[in-house]
């Protein structure tokens, strides 16, 4: 069994979370296994290309793996969070949601200009947290040089938010 095929066999279907007819991806057992949350992080690793400056987490998983990525590069990390959670002048994108409007923001000064970055989730779905992401990116005058995810959801056509933009994921669904 191939080490891609034995940390992919750790993440979990949960059917009907958060709501009937949903079937989420648990990571939880996947972050668990030392070895496994390990090899996921080298492939990550291996994925990054060029010039990068910083990793930038997307709240709340993508802090877990961009966290663990950034270390492992020698690079920063910088996080986009949900509103009212950043302590300084932030950058603020609303984004649409199936079930209504959300936001995101960045911290004004945490990425200058010419900056290049690669943006980390666990999870690519319909892509609009990823694209409100890069839009707070630009808005620094920071260059996106990837996305990069553990799984994405292929039948939600999350790629499609992010034309323009290099994405890469681990697992396809």
């Amino acid at each position: 069994m191939s080490e891609k095929m034995a940390w992919s066999q750790l993440i979990r279907d949960v059917p009907d979370f958060p709501k009937p007819g949903i079937i989420f991806k648990d990571i939880t057992p996947l972050l668990a296994d030392g070895e496994a949350f390990s090899a996921v992080i080298e492939e990550m690793a291996a994925l990054v290309d060029g010039r990068v400056d910083a990793i930038v987490g997307i709240e709340s998983r993508g802090f877990i793996f961009g966290a663990a990525l950034a270390q492992r590069l020698g690079l920063g990390l910088v996080t986009v969070r949900k509103p009212g959670k950043l302590p300084a002048d932030v950058h603020a994108v609303e984004y649409e949601l199936e079930y209504g409007v959300d936001r995101l923001e960045i911290h004004r000064d945490a990425l200058a200009p010419g900056h290049r970055v690669v943006i980390v989730d666990d999870l690519l779905a319909t892509g609009g947290t990823a694209a409100a992401t890069v839009k707070l990116i630009e808005m620094l005058g920071a260059e996106v040089v990837s996305c990069l995810f553990v799984i994405e959801l292929d039948f939600l056509e999350g790629r499609k938010a992010l034309a323009g933009t290099a994405v890469a994921s681990l697992l396809h669904f």
